[in-house]
């Protein structure tokens, strides 16, 4: 076989890998394995999120160089955040795509619908995904840039570093923040409780022995992300961190 010939049908073997990909992710399985996997890269990086604002509680000495060191670490930090908005935006590109063939399935209406089978959170996806959008967008404003927050602190005002300890009292001591950020981690919760147990199902994890230990693994799971960051502002508006 000649050097000529191979390079061609290399090619074309890349071609028809592409191909294929591409078919799988135009399917309903491909969209439902990048909400899964996207889904478990926002897990992660909630679960990192919540244990990092926890350190609220050892004072302002410790959050605060927490926060420093992650400033002085642009590719670590700069490089969580790309991947974590490139996986947000193929996880609510996926689901609206999704939504979209879900519809086009089923073009007419149930006359009379009842929930059988299914849970709030799975109920509520469709609802709690965009308000989750909308926070996520509220919160960067309000605790990174400081542009929705009056009383935002910087650690060097030469090098603009949020004092994240002094901005979460600061933000947390209005009620009406505080409910919201509540209410949003309430949204969470369900979003996260139905997307846990979804995400075994769509990457073929589920198993009929193994089924209630996942379901309970997934309540537990959104359970203790609810208690962690509900904790922080419960705790500001009663004055134990201050």
């Amino acid at each position: 076989m000649s050097v000529g010939s191979a390079a061609p049908s290399a090619a074309g073997a890349r071609s028809a890998d592409t191909s294929k990909l591409l078919s799988f992710y135009h399917s309903p399985v491909g969209k439902k394995a990048v909400m899964a996997i996207t889904g478990l890269i926002g897990a992660g990086f909630v679960i990192a999120h919540m244990l990092g604002n926890l350190q609220v509680f050892l004072g302002p000495a410790v959050m605060n160089a927490y926060g420093m060191k992650l400033h002085e670490s642009p590719p670590l930090l700069y490089g969580a955040r790309t991947v974590l908005l490139i996986a947000l935006a193929l996880h609510i590109v996926a689901a609206v795509q999704l939504s979209r063939m879900n519809a086009q399935a089923r073009p007419k209406g149930y006359a009379k619908w009842t929930p059988a089978g299914s849970s709030y959170a799975s109920r509520t996806m469709r609802v709690s995904g965009p308000l989750l959008a909308l926070f996520i967008i509220y919160h960067l404003l309000h605790f990174t840039s400081g542009v929705a927050h009056p009383n935002f602190h910087y650690q060097d005002a030469l090098h603009r570093v949020p004092a994240p300890y002094e901005n979460v009292v600061a933000g947390f001591s209005n009620p009406v923040v505080s409910l919201v950020y509540i209410a949003a981690m309430i949204v969470l919760m369900l979003h996260i409780h139905h997307g846990a147990w979804s995400l075994f199902q769509s990457l073929g994890l589920n198993h009929p022995r193994y089924t209630p230990a996942l379901r309970s693994l997934a309540r537990a799971a959104s359970y203790a992300l609810l208690t962690g960051n509900c904790a922080i502002p419960l705790a500001v508006l009663a004055g134990v961190v201050k």
